[in-house]
């Protein structure tokens, strides 16, 4: 049957996600079993937005379901529940032929024996899906998407009118962003490729072909950067021909950044394999920077750096347009245990920070733990550095952006009639 092997493949994404627990960008890389060997690079590409389609709508389809179900579908049918919901964001948002969702559906059922005694059910609660239509959809669309656990989080943090939006903003795609190497070129870049030049300097494509076929990729122009994420390393100023240190650099975006402002990166991450991926970036890019794999909280410079980055690992809460899968992975544990590390990193840049210099902590995160509540700490255990303010002028006078403490907050809504923008936090340290 057409498209039966990409929907499988797609069953195997969303079980791996929503049951064992991976992250949907690591099952799509690693590829255990093979699953994705044989598909081409089309059907992966579906495999990988069905996934995401249902992963952004899950408490509508979820909903939909439940509504279309004379009795509750119990626990242990997963393999089945995980077929409807695939074939019901198939349906409601991906466009797809009823009769082909459908026969699919069933079809995948039929196949394993988990699922086979289903196969009915699985016929009968889609029909009945289609039968109800865009009354079941209207519906559905209004029923929260967002776990409780996070919605809380965040109503407690921004208020409910910003959690509202910040669920709201999570149902859309995010666009693609781009950062380009020579930044006196960034506006003929956005005419080349029929992009939008942001006021903070990046360039925004909306339905851009993919990456690799655009023009000036092969040829290191630019890389694929989100426009929050390519705000810090400008934080440091006019650093040309001075010494920068990147720490937790993976997947390399601000290590790039740096090398293309002038600055002798060293760019350190306890991943080789990530930091392999730096090196091919770099390269491609035609950019220069020192490399070394190392545990951030035991590695330890022969002399303290003028310029220091810490994009600190921690929950990506911010990054949920893109990847839909971190809200149905972190715990509330999680964030606690991640904001110890952040301290435990945050005290370990300190140290590796000239006198004089100035360290920039950042995270994608939306979670104040993450970010305004872990700095309030820093300050206060670590007295030798203060607040360094950003000004509106750094951020192209993007003033929404700042905090009273002239730290950088953005949150999904933010930037809503240009496509919103990653939630993200960053702050300019300076040590005395």
């Amino acid at each position: 049957m057409q498209g039966f092997e990409s929907r499988k493949a797609a069953l195997t994404l969303l079980t791996g996600v929503l049951v064992k627990k991976i992250p949907l960008d690591r099952l799509m890389d690693d590829d255990e079993g093979g699953f994705l060997d044989n598909l081409e690079k089309r059907d992966r590409a579906f495999a990988h937005a069905l996934v995401a389609t249902t992963l952004r709508h899950l408490g509508s389809i979820d909903f939909a379901i439940d509504a279309a179900m004379d009795r509750p579908l119990r626990e242990k049918a997963i393999r089945a529940r995980n077929i409807l919901r695939l074939a019901v964001a198939q349906i409601f948002y991906l466009k797809v032929p009823d009769h082909a969702a459908v026969d699919i559906a069933v079809r995948s059922a039929e196949v394993h024996r988990a699922s086979k005694p289903f196969k009915g059910l699985i016929n009968a609660v889609l029909r009945r899906i289609l039968r109800e239509g865009d009354a079941l959809k209207e519906t559905a669309m209004a029923r929260g998407n967002t776990p409780p656990t996070f919605f809380r989080q965040w109503k407690n943090a921004w208020g409910k009118r910003a959690a509202d939006k910040i669920a709201s903003a999570h149902l859309a795609e995010a666009p693609l962003d781009i950062t380009v190497k020579d930044r006196s070129e960034a506006e003929a870049w956005a005419s080349r490729l029929g992009g939008t030049l942001l006021p903070t300097g990046s360039i925004r494509l909306v339905d851009a072909a993919p990456v690799p076929e655009l023009p000036g990729f092969e040829d290191g122009a630019w890389w694929v950067q989100d426009a929050a994420a390519a705000l810090p390393a400008a934080l440091f100023g006019n650093i040309k021909g001075t010494r920068a240190l990147d720490l937790c650099a993976a997947p390399g975006g601000k290590t790039a950044m740096l090398a293309a402002l002038g600055a002798r990166v060293t760019a350190v991450d306890k991943s080789a394999s990530r930091l392999e991926r730096v090196r091919e970036n770099l390269t491609r890019l035609g950019l220069e920077a020192e490399t070394i794999t190392a545990d951030i909280s035991a590695f330890k410079p022969e002399t303290p750096f003028p310029n220091v980055l810490l994009d600190a690992p921690c929950s990506a809460t911010g990054t949920v347009r893109r990847h839909p899968d971190v809200v149905h992975l972190k715990t509330r544990d999680e964030i606690v245990s991640l904001a110890k590390l952040q301290a435990e990193l945050l005290d370990a840049a300190a140290d590796m920070t000239a006198p004089g210099g100035t360290l920039i902590y950042c995270t994608c995160s939306i979670e104040p733990e993450e970010g305004e509540e872990q700095i309030t700490a820093f300050v206060e255990r670590r007295p030798e550095f203060h607040i360094d303010p950003i000004g509106s002028g750094e951020l192209g006078g993007e003033d929404g952006f700042l905090t009273k403490r002239g730290e950088i907050r953005t949150l999904p809504f933010v930037w809503d009639t240009r496509g919103g923008i990653d939630g993200f936090y960053a702050v300019r340290l300076r040590k005395a």
